[in-house]
């Protein structure tokens, strides 16, 4: 017998559109709406978008369907009453009633996650279903569950639906979605590379690296850029710029404010396509470190010059170091300290004095792994 999946639907058109999670429709061939009343229906599968686990079925044949709509739920509030509808455990249509308890959450799910929590019991089944506001509006579909037992225990997260609300559309005209893309790769802003770049909070993105063939590095973004603002909202995470990025088109011009040198820029870019699938970094290369090494002993690190003269390899950490609680580990190339490239110790030395100078804390390092970038901010010895 074939493998059979099950979960929960609505409908959002008279027609016959329904909207349900990608990972109820999983990788399925065939597609069966239970109606209410038991009527079984086929289905035709819309289009999907694993990025934020939606997907868009119609109801083959002709009939007038009733149907749903999606609310404006940046009027909800932690505490509003809520009702979630599905069929848990394949029992069938259930109702449940709970609140919202809490906005924004990132369960690691996906690039977008932005997700509502709320406590209506929700379990196995409910995946895909609508969670209404008191005026029959959904404002949320529910998508997953935090359980230890694999029960309901209050905890579940519905996308919001202003995500879906703009995902369906997308679906039902193309089955695909098109999202914007900087072309760069981000980490956040902790606190002490916030104090080494002179940022007066944490927020923003760091940008790690620039791809070459992208618009952010065709419009002068750089690595060592931190992204405040697009299109004068700001960026609070590198989550929150994802989204941002994301829900513009391919194509659309935005305004990018960036911090640099110490001050506050903006640039236009003309944002690409989000390609289908990410850049992965291989992790089969790993540097062979030359046989002559010096010590930046301040930093916890012994280094050596790398084979093409640019950068310094790490070759040990001190495991009570700074740079080890911070991830640094050997075969990491240190490329720039501060914005300036490094050759050899020295010009470490000169960072880190230039930086106490200032009255900075900490000065910011460039690391390279396996073709991928990324900055640790290290406390600098104050003598």
């Amino acid at each position: 017998p074939r493998p059979v999946a099950q979960g929960s639907g609505f409908f959002i058109s008279e027609d016959g559109y329904l909207v349900t999670n990608n990972h109820v429709v999983g990788e399925g061939s065939s597609f069966t709406v239970v109606m209410h009343d038991g009527k079984e229906l086929d289905a035709k599968l819309v289009g999907t978008d694993p990025r934020t686990d939606l997907a868009v079925l119609k109801v083959e044949g002709d009939g007038k369907f009733t149907y749903v709509d999606f609310a404006d739920d940046s009027k909800v509030r932690v505490g509003d009453w809520v009702v979630a509808v599905g069929n848990p455990f394949g029992l069938g249509g259930t109702v449940t009633a709970g609140i919202v308890s809490a906005r924004g959450r990132d369960i690691g799910a996906g690039p977008y996650d932005d997700f509502i929590q709320i406590d209506a019991s929700v379990n196995r089944g409910n995946s895909g279903g609508p969670t209404f506001n008191l005026n029959g509006q959904v404002v949320g579909i529910n998508t997953a569950i935090f359980s230890p037992s694999g029960g309901s225990v209050g905890i579940a997260f519905d996308i919001p639906a202003s995500t879906a609300k703009q995902v369906v559309q997308d679906l039902m005209k193309d089955g695909t979605v098109q999202r914007g893309w900087l072309g760069v790769e981000i980490q956040p802003v902790t606190s002490e590379i916030a104090e080494s770049l002179g940022l007066k909070s944490d927020k923003g993105a760091l940008v790690s690296s620039a791809q070459d063939d992208g618009p952010g590095k065709e419009a002068g973004i750089s690595a060592g850029d931190v992204i405040t603002q697009v299109d004068g909202k700001d960026v609070a995470s590198p989550k929150e710029l994802a989204r941002l990025i994301g829900a513009y088109p391919p194509g659309k011009p935005v305004d990018v404010t960036l911090w640099r040198d110490g001050k506050s820029e903006t640039v236009k870019v003309d944002l690409g396509t989000l390609p289908s699938s990410d850049k992965q970094a291989s992790a089969d290369q790993q540097p062979s470190a030359p046989p002559k090494a010096d010590t930046l002993a301040d930093l916890g690190l012994t280094v050596t010059r790398s084979d093409d003269g640019k950068g310094l390899v790490v070759t040990d950490v001190d495991p009570d170091s700074d740079a080890a609680d911070r991830g640094i580990q050997p075969g990491d190339v240190i490329t720039s300290v501060n914005s300036t490239e490094v050759n050899g110790t020295e010009d470490v030395a000169k960072a880190m004095a230039d930086a106490v100078k200032s009255g900075r804390k900490a000065v910011l390092m460039q690391i390279t792994r396996d073709d991928s970038n990324r900055f640790v901010a290290l406390p600098v010895a104050k003598g």
